[in-house]
C-alpha cells in the first residue's frame, strides 16, 4: 500500500512539467513584429517624393526608349536627387546610357553616313523631329548627294506639317536615285500628301504622258 500512496504521490507532480507550454504561449505574441516593416513600406510608398520618384523614372525610361536622351537625363537626374536609394541606384545606370549616347551623337562618332541616318531615323520614329532635323542636316552637309537623307527629310517635313519643304526635298531623293518613288508610294510617313496633286505628280509622272499620247493619236486619224 505504502508503494502505492508513494506511486500516486508521483503522478500528482507530474503536472508541474507543464509549465513548459505556458512558457511557449508567453513568447508567441513576439513574432507579430514582421508587420511593423510593411507599414513602414506602405508608409515610404505615400509618401508623394516617392510618388514624384517613381513617376520621373517611368517616364525617364519612355523618353530613352524614344531616344529623348536630354529628356530621359534631365528626368533621371531628378531620381538623383530624390533621395529614394533603390530608385536612385537605377537612376544613375541609365544616365550612364544617356551621356554615352549624347556624347556619341554630339561628337558625331558614327562609323558611315549610314549609320549617322539610321540614328536620325531612331529619332524621328520617338518623336525627336528637332534633333532628328540636326542630324540630317549634317549627313546633307557632309554628302548633298545622299538620296536616303534627302528621303528622310521629306519624311520629317511631311510629319511636322510642312508641305512645300517635303515636296522638294522628295524631289530631290526620288533625282538622285529613282528607287524612292516606289517607297513613298506605300510609305504612312506622307499621309498628309496623299490628297496633293503635286504629290501623285511626283510619285506618278507616267500619268502625264496619258493624254498627250491620245492627242498625238486622234492627229494622226
Amino acid at each position: 500500500m505504502r508503494f502505492i500512496k508513494k506511486a500516486k504521490a508521483k503522478l500528482k507532480k507530474t503536472p508541474a512539467k507543464l509549465k513548459v507550454t505556458k512558457v511557449l504561449r508567453r513568447r508567441a505574441p513576439e513574432s507579430p513584429a514582421a508587420p511593423k516593416r510593411e507599414s513602414a513600406n506602405d508608409d515610404l510608398r505615400l509618401d508623394p517624393r516617392f510618388a514624384q520618384a517613381v513617376q520621373n523614372y517611368e517616364s525617364g525610361l519612355k523618353a530613352m526608349q524614344e531616344h529623348k536622351y536630354e529628356r530621359a537625363k534631365s528626368l533621371l537626374e531628378k531620381v538623383r536627387e530624390s533621395g529614394v536609394r533603390e530608385l536612385a541606384d537605377r537612376a544613375l545606370i541609365h544616365l550612364n546610357t544617356c551621356n554615352q549616347q549624347m556624347g556619341k551623337a554630339s561628337s558625331g562618332a558614327f562609323k558611315t553616313s549610314e549609320e549617322h541616318y539610321d540614328f536620325a531615323v531612331s529619332l524621328i520614329n520617338g518623336g525627336n523631329f528637332d534633333d532628328a532635323r540636326s542630324h540630317l542636316e549634317k549627313i546633307l552637309k557632309q554628302n548633298s548627294k545622299a538620296d536616303y537623307a534627302h528621303y528622310g527629310m521629306a519624311a520629317l517635313e511631311c510629319l511636322t506639317g510642312h508641305i512645300e519643304p517635303a515636296l522638294k526635298s522628295l524631289t530631290d531623293a526620288i533625282r538622285l536615285n529613282p528607287a524612292n518613288r516606289f517607297q513613298a508610294r506605300n510609305d504612312s510617313d506622307f499621309d498628309r500628301l496623299s490628297d496633293d496633286p503635286r504629290f501623285t505628280e511626283v510619285l506618278y509622272p507616267e500619268t502625264e504622258l496619258e493624254p498627250e499620247t491620245e492627242t498625238v493619236i486622234h492627229k494622226k486619224k
